[in-house]
């Protein structure tokens, strides 16, 4: 990309801010429906697009999970796209209202950040998923995808350039840049262009924006995700939930990383285990966690745990198991390899969940569910522009709330300061 191409794409981004800030809510809505109507008649061509692109990786690849589109897929992101539309406008809510003694009416209200900047990787559906909730929080966004994606991202951002045309908006309320790295450093260089970015991917992603970006960032994605399967677990309730957080995507940040069990519990082991034997999951033991599942899990799936068996994003058909003898050992392993995304406590003992609940340190804490609810449509947000690992701003699945910023309204008559 050219310096002069750059500073156009940067310059229009700014101008269709200011466009898309004086659309109306109905008209946003409108549009969004439009374009969810628009994905279904166009889903052969989307996923023909998404062909090429997987024609391009191993099927064996864990992000093939993650890259590939089906009809299925397709049609959930339409049904996501229009629960959008039907949520209420994050705009223009009065947070704080007061009047000073000298008649001066001061208002906080919600605010568009502006034009928000999103790098990803082989995740086409967050192309749809960022535009519209963009959009009807009064964003303009910049995508910056991945070259394994790039041919569905480019299909999918042209279709959605071609709605905004033909009823009369400006198609730069949407910008895909290139897949190659100049465009990524163009972006992090943005200043007073862009107004945050936010990186979703693995931690190796997250680290280089945060580290690189002059732009302010949120950081999304990284999910070191575990589960502890306390002393006064439910042994049906634990083998369900382990079993899906681990094995319903393995390729998404929400799915479980570490089994962490009650020593006491380590008879339960094999049960908790014994499901996902037929997904072929690895699982990495420790020393007591293997031998409780030794002739009762496939030897063939079954290692010796090590120090790099914890703190590690599998996002494969992979897991380690920690043997602890009390939920304080089970907290502080969380808190040494957490990644702050999800963590889970299987418990039929409320003093214990409380406590759990409260010294957890992460975006997300469930009791007795499965991790894989940290989703933006699952919390009742229409969809999500990723999740929040971080306490400043937003934390969490990112919705409509969470693309807002706001700002201080004076209203007087006259009054000037002594």
């Amino acid at each position: 990309m050219t310096t002069n191409n750059y500073n156009k794409w940067r310059e229009n981004a700014v101008k269709a801010s200011r466009l898309l800030n004086l659309i109306s809510d109905k008209e946003k809505n409108k549009i969004l429906l439009i374009l969810a109507d628009e994905i279904e008649r166009n889903c052969s061509e989307i996923l023909k697009a998404n062909a090429f692109d997987l024609a391009k990786m191993e099927p064996s690849n864990p992000l093939y999970d993650r890259l590939q589109l089906t009809p299925e897929r397709v049609q959930a992101i339409a049904s996501d796209i229009r629960n959008v539309a039907g949520l209420p406008s994050p705009l223009g809510r009065t947070l704080m209202q007061t009047t000073r003694p000298n008649g001066m009416k001061i208002t906080k209200i919600s605010v568009p950040f502006g034009v928000v900047g999103v790098i990803y990787e082989a995740r086409p559906n967050v192309s749809f998923d960022v535009f519209s909730l963009c959009f009807k929080s009064g964003n303009v966004c910049v995508l910056k995808g991945g070259s394994d994606a790039h041919e569905s991202n480019l299909a999918i951002v042209n279709l959605i350039k071609r709605v905004l045309r033909e009823n009369g908006l400006d198609e730069h309320m949407v910008t895909l840049l290139p897949a190659g790295r100049e465009a990524t450093s163009e972006l992090l260089d943005a200043v007073g262009f862009v107004d945050v970015i936010i990186p979703r991917g693995g931690k190796g992603l997250i680290n280089f924006v945060r580290q690189n970006s002059q732009v302010p960032v949120i950081e999304t994605g990284a999910g070191v995700c575990h589960t502890y399967f306390d002393e006064f677990g439910d042994l049906k309730k634990g083998e369900n939930i382990v079993f899906n957080s681990k094995t319903r995507r393995v390729s998404v940040c929400n799915a479980l990383d570490c089994l962490i069990i009650h020593e006491n519990r380590l008879s339960a082991l094999p049960k908790l285990c014994i499901k996902m034997a037929d997904k072929n999951v690895i699982i990495y033991a420790d020393e007591s966690a293997f031998e409780a599942l030794s002739e009762k899990y496939p030897e063939n799936l079954l290692k010796n745990a090590d120090e790099t068996s914890f703190g590690t994003e599998f996002l494969d058909y992979k897991m380690s198991v920690k043997t602890v003898k009390n939920v304080d050992e089970a907290i502080e392993h969380i808190t040494k390899y957490s990644s702050k995304h999800s963590e889970c406590i299987v418990t039929e003992n409320k003093k214990t969940a409380e406590l759990f609940t409260k010294s957890v340190d992460a975006s997300c804490v469930y009791t007795n569910v499965s991790t894989a609810f940290t989703d933006g449509a699952q919390f009742g947000l229409g969809a999500e522009i990723g999740i929040s690992t971080q306490k400043l701003h937003a934390r969490g699945p990112m919705g409509l709330e969470e693309l807002t910023s706001y700002k201080w309204v004076i209203e007087g008559d006259g009054q000037v300061r002594d």
